[in-house]
């Protein structure tokens, strides 16, 4: 039987188990799963944080990172400044990307999650206001959440993934993990 583990990967924790390559060595999964076998179902940049998928299963590794397969992926999302309807609108037809168009996103303004706290937190400017939406793709490419968001004038300041397919963080804290 196929084991599948949900873990909340907190901000600047590397989505692999080691970190060879670096001199100066940075935080990993083996920081906080000591599960021998298992492998990340994807990937989540090292600057954004939630829900991470680990199995040890291959079939069901690439059924979910495979974009072939579209599994939906539901991001938490703050933005500088409050888009516009037309910036949403771009979003949910698509967005031109350096490569190529984006496939159409969910999206909508939620009020600010009750999330944890970052460490470090995400810098405040009063100059600047920032906005909360819910954004959910189909497609995985690198970076993508934060360059469609910038690409429509509304850079990422902190980037959750909240949901993957019919799995989620509820009930998760940051840094932990759990069997599903």
């Amino acid at each position: 039987m196929a084991r599948l583990i949900l873990f909340n990967k907190p901000f600047d924790v590397l989505s692999q188990f080691t970190d060879a390559r670096s001199p100066s060595p940075r935080a990993t999964l083996s920081d906080y799963i000591d599960v021998p076998g298992v492998y990340p179902a994807g990937r989540l940049d090292r600057d954004s944080e939630g829900l991470l998928l680990l199995t040890d299963d291959g079939r069901l590794q690439s059924r979910i990172s495979d974009p072939k397969y579209k599994t939906e992926k539901t991001y938490l999302v703050q933005v500088e400044r409050e888009p516009d309807e037309a910036a949403l609108a771009a979003l949910r037809k698509g967005v031109m990307l350096k490569d190529g168009m984006t496939r159409p996103a969910d999206v909508r303004r939620i009020e600010e999650p009750e999330l944890w706290d970052r460490t470090p937190p995400v810098r405040f400017r009063k100059s600047v206001p920032d906005c909360w939406l819910e954004l959910t793709i189909r497609e995985g490419r690198n970076r993508q959440v934060r360059r469609m968001t910038a690409a429509v004038g509304h850079p990422t300041l902190r980037l959750v993934r909240w949901r993957i397919g019919d799995w989620s963080l509820e009930g998760i804290a940051n840094g932990e993990w759990r069997e599903a």
